[in-house]
């Protein structure tokens, strides 16, 4: 008989802990024990597994030993207060907030540098990386073999889900108050959301730049191992509940063969290439799919040392849920 293993999901009640939950069902993954917690506030609710109804309970009042493995799905500060209470009970962490430093828990994305879990040292501590930065990683890991990329360009289109369930209940007030003629009123976002696309998702530092911008730029060289990577980003928040899309610009050191581009794309794991002729949007594909989908694969105008692509990733499922459950399999297959 297989294994099975015991499983504490922080941030159970938001939208990438629930996912969790769901794709651990979906994959039968071998879980013995299902622990879901969160904050006081949603302790006392349930989430379906396998026919049946957990109950949720507060993360404050739990015993870490009592689970092997556990995904913390919920904000930074819920993985300072008990990343460090959960290894110390011997539990290895898999943490989606971007809380810890890569020193101590590398970021990691399967298809591109799965090597980076050998060898590691008890109890693990992994992070998976940001949406963006797990789509952009899948899409440009089969290239690191074929093309000398100096710069990456990006602009990310980003789903108000990676915001939280506030940010898409805010869209959809927006969005229906503005189709009966109501007066709009603004609470979560600052302003027009519905209809509109936002300059910037988050706060901007001195030199202008938000955090997820910063994050991406560290993630994705980190997973790529290219640390000298030039990396520009721009994220924009868009009218949209679900999925990321990204124009993305990568100019390389010599002119590249398209056909040899679009052969790596078909031969990469978690990519579907989109044929010549046609685009993937988010909601008419990538949404509630396990893979980024590519598209427009084209040269510069004027420059076959330019590539360009279109891209766009179920940010919920494939760029946080999903890498961290794959994460978890490759880890009790070998090191748990």
């Amino acid at each position: 008989m297989s294994p099975s293993f015991d499983i504490a999901v922080v941030g159970a009640t938001g939208t990438v802990g629930e996912t969790i939950v769901q794709i651990l069902e979906e994959r039968d993954f071998p879980v013995a024990d299902l622990h879901l917690l969160a904050s006081s506030e949603s302790a006392g609710s349930s989430v379906p597994f396998r026919g049946k109804n957990v109950r949720v309970r507060e993360v404050d009042e739990f015993d870490f030993s009592k689970a092997k493995l556990v995904f913390f799905a919920a904000g930074p500060d819920v993985t300072l207060s008990f990343a460090a209470k959960a290894s110390a009970a011997g539990c290895t962490v898999i943490d989606l907030s971007g809380a810890l430093p890569s020193v101590q828990a590398p970021q990691v994305v399967p298809e591109s540098n799965a090597q980076v879990l050998t060898g590691l040292q008890q109890p693990l501590q992994i992070s998976s990386p940001s949406p963006s930065a797990t789509a952009l990683a899948v899409v440009l890991a089969p290239l690191r073999g074929l093309v000398d990329m100096q710069r990456v360009t990006v602009t990310a289109c980003l789903a108000v889900s990676a915001q939280g369930r506030e940010a898409v209940s805010e869209l959809a007030r927006q969005t229906t108050a503005l189709l009966n003629l109501h007066p709009l009123e603004t609470r979560f976002f600052d302003r027009q959301m519905a209809f509109n696309v936002l300059a910037q998702v988050g706060t901007p530092d001195t030199q202008g730049h938000v955090p997820l911008e910063k994050r991406l730029v560290t993630e994705l060289r980190e997973v790529l191992g290219m640390p000298d990577l030039k990396v520009s980003v721009t994220c924009v928040q868009a009218p949209v509940f679900f999925g990321d899309s990204y124009s993305v610009s990568v100019q390389l050191a010599a002119p590249v063969d398209l056909d040899a581009v679009n052969a790596a794309f078909e031969a990469g794991d978690g990519i579907e290439l989109v044929e010549a002729g046609d685009y993937p949007t988010a909601v008419g594909d990538a949404v509630g799919q396990d893979v980024v989908y590519v598209g427009r694969v084209r040269h510069g105008v004027d420059d076959t040392s330019e590539l360009n692509l279109w891209l766009t990733s179920d940010n919920v499922r494939k760029g946080a849920a999903l890498n961290a459950v794959q994460l978890a399999e490759l880890l009790i297959k070998d090191q748990l």
